[in-house]
């Protein structure tokens, strides 16, 4: 049986508490905090209002046609900005902009949040933040409201690559960077540069 089949026999969960369960919620962000993911930044802009949020919880979903996925707090003005504009902007941050990630994670007021990291404007005129890994424009294909966040699905129109930066990296709830195994070995014997 299909998800969606799924879904529809017990009714599309809108809430976490639709879910059920047995686990202790925090139990779950415990365990989660575990999954090692880049700092992501999504934000959006319209006719008055330019809004972002720091994200983990975004995936590649396909090449063909090439799409990503992300998940945004339903009740969220940024939620509702991406669902009025149709489009949103994605970076995957580097190591540098750790500052960004906690400007848009809410360390910093909202009206704010835009005076860290480097920004120009895609053509689209969604915002695009400089000197990420990745950044992509993106036109939202489709979403689902699911548990309290709506999954947008993003379709790039225009992506921006630096493979010269190293991405910024969240686990067990602070910031961490990609090292490659053959430097963690000579760390480890004490050969490291």
């Amino acid at each position: 049986m299909s998800l969606a089949n799924r879904l529809a026999e017990r009714g599309n969960p809108q809430s976490p508490s639709d879910f059920g369960g047995a686990v202790a919620q925090q139990d779950f962000r415990d365990a989660m905090a575990s999954l090692a993911a880049t700092a992501c930044l999504v934000t959006a802009q319209g006719e008055d209002q330019r809004l972002g949020r720091t994200v983990t919880a975004a995936l590649s979903l396909s090449v063909t046609p090439p799409g990503i996925l992300i998940s945004i707090d339903a009740g969220s003005a940024l939620a509702s900005l991406i669902q009025k504009v149709g489009a949103f902007s994605f970076a995957m941050l580097s190591e540098s902009q750790q500052a960004v990630a906690d400007a848009f994670a809410g360390k910093v007021a909202a009206e704010h949040r835009f005076d860290h990291g480097n920004w120009q404007d895609w053509p689209s005129g969604q915002p695009r933040l400089l000197d990420s890994v990745v950044t992509m424009d993106c036109l939202v294909i489709t979403e689902v409201k699911l548990a309290g966040h709506i999954l947008f699905t993003g379709q790039p129109r225009q992506i921006a690559n630096d493979d010269s930066r190293w991405p910024l990296i969240w686990h067990r709830r602070r910031y961490n960077s990609v090292c490659p195994l053959e430097l963690v070995d000579q760390r480890e014997k004490g050969t490291a540069p």
